[in-house]
């Protein structure tokens, strides 16, 4: 996809989204989810996707697939399996116990945060990690789109939290009020040694794949490459000078080849995975009525 659209047409989320190099930026956006405490315990209470790194990455994908390439009835199943998915995905905060007749303490420990999936505010921060990392993705490879296309896309971006529970007024108006927003949340952000534990168990995997196992050195050099200093150190990620070169080699690289290859290639795995949305739409609907195949 170039960064110049037509005359007469303006570039929007369905010119982006099936570009699978933008894939590079999922591991940065489930880290900077996971720096958000609520996200963060969230996801290390009732999700073992470190245990099967490829479920989070692929699972975000269909939803971001289904969401902005599928058609409606595809939009509609993948929200049913999200919403599905985060309905136990709740807590409340707890505080350190009394042992009896122990007085008070002037400031109780804390335990960890309260969350809850259905949050508008998280699923805002959720949708917000993609959008950003998608299209810091774009820029490095193809660079920075026009002015009213990067516009037309921020907007369009919109619909992954709005297709949840994000309020349709809670998406910044515009990509200044998008910046104003990005920096105090990323102010915001910390982690602990639960959070950090479940991101370092997605950065050096033990399980799956021996190609994915064997991918995760370049994987963690390009997601580490994509943090900012700050955001780098909330997960204690080691960076140098020679890391930065080999990064920036890897990202010169792909800046060559990808935008050359062909279309069906570049968006195969966005086919691919609504094809594989709709069998499993299908499998779930089937399993429901089992009857409804011989009517």
């Amino acid at each position: 996809m170039t960064t110049e659209s037509t005359p007469g047409t303006a570039v929007g989320i369905r010119d982006l989204a099936p570009e699978s190099v933008l894939v590079l930026g999922g591991g940065r956006a489930i880290l900077l989810q996971l720096a958000n405490p609520a996200v963060g315990h969230g996801v290390a209470r009732h999700s073992d996707f470190a245990a099967r790194p490829l479920d989070r990455l692929i699972g975000t994908l269909s939803y971001v697939y289904a969401v902005t390439c599928g058609t409606p009835i595809d939009r509609a199943a993948a929200v049913r399996r999200v919403s599905l998915a985060h309905r136990p995905v709740h807590s409340e905060r707890t505080t350190g116990a009394r042992t009896a007749g122990a007085q008070p303490a002037a400031e109780p420990a804390k335990g960890p945060p309260s969350y809850n999936a259905f949050d508008p505010e998280l699923q805002l921060w959720v949708a917000a990690t993609l959008y950003e990392s998608a299209t810091r993705m774009h820029d490095l490879i193809y660079g920075p789109l026009a002015d009213a296309d990067a516009e037309s896309v921020y907007r369009d971006y919109g619909v992954l939290g709005i297709a949840l529970q994000v309020p349709a007024g809670l998406w910044p108006a515009d990509r200044a009020a998008f910046a104003v927003y990005w920096d105090q949340a990323v102010a915001d952000l910390s982690t602990d040694e639960t959070t950090r534990s479940v991101a370092r168990r997605l950065l050096h995997p033990t399980t799956g794949p021996v190609w994915l196992r064997l991918a995760m050195p370049l994987a963690r050099l390009v997601t580490t490459g994509l943090l900012e200093p700050a955001e780098r150190a909330l997960f204690n990620l080691p960076w140098s000078a020679g890391r930065e070169r080999a990064f920036g080699a890897v990202i010169g690289v792909v800046r060559a080849v990808y935008p050359r290859l062909p279309t069906r290639l570049r968006h195969a795995p966005m086919r691919r995975s609504l094809r594989a949305g709709r069998a499993l739409a299908a499998r779930q609907h089937a399993a429901a009525d089992p009857g409804s195949f011989g009517r």
